[in-house]
């Protein structure tokens, strides 16, 4: 649409931000179809007109709630690895926070988690930012351990598998909750077998 624009001034950023972050919160809680522009105006304490001026539709906040969903997680990982000379001999503490860092950034509910999960099988631009994201960690977390002198055989290869073990730790923990299961071992095991991706020289 031609009447989209930009914000420039601070509050006008921060109210645009707002919307962001209060309609993909309202999308999550209640399903992508069941919200309207008008439910997230009112969630956000926005005219409908505000909405318009920022966004084609809801839609568009949806899949930047997405983009700054996915920041929320990345970020704080790289920073993780980015905050230490990483070697043989730190590798578990090192894994051990990168981890907990990653459980911390999943803090959406299970029925939201649920929710994108089902909006990435359904819309392709949501699933390409998904996929963008797993691209990013995985070429972000390779060039931190060739700075730090790793010399891994296949390192994208091996960073993109150790990222689906972390994530599928992570939605075990903070989604799935088996009573059966002690994530403390679990994660001991992992962080084992991680090093060994890591540590093995093919």
């Amino acid at each position: 649409m031609s009447g989209i624009r930009e914000p420039i001034k601070k509050s006008s950023i921060e109210k645009k931000n707002k919307i962001i972050e209060k309609g993909f919160e309202l999308i999550c809680e209640k399903g992508y179809h069941n919200v309207t522009c008008i439910d997230i105006a009112k969630h956000s304490g926005v005219s409908t007109g505000i909405i318009y001026q920022y966004f084609n539709d809801k839609r568009d906040i949806f899949l930047s709630g997405i983009k700054g969903y996915s920041a929320s997680i990345l970020y704080p990982m790289i920073d993780v690895l980015e905050k230490q000379k990483i070697d043989k001999n730190n590798i578990d503490k090192m894994l051990d926070s990168m981890i907990d860092h990653f459980v911390e950034k999943h803090t959406i509910s299970k029925k939201a988690h649920e929710e994108l999960i089902a909006m990435s099988c359904l819309d392709e631009e949501v699933a390409k930012i998904f996929n963008d994201f797993e691209m990013q960690m995985t070429e972000k977390v390779s060039n931190i351990l060739k700075y730090n002198q790793f010399d891994i055989d296949n390192i994208d290869e091996k960073v993109h598998v150790i990222y689906g073990i972390m994530d599928n730790y992570c939605h075990e923990v903070v989604y799935h909750q088996h009573n059966l299961l002690n994530y403390e071992i679990m994660k001991e095991i992992i962080i084992k077998i991680i090093k060994n991706i890591l540590l093995s020289s093919k």
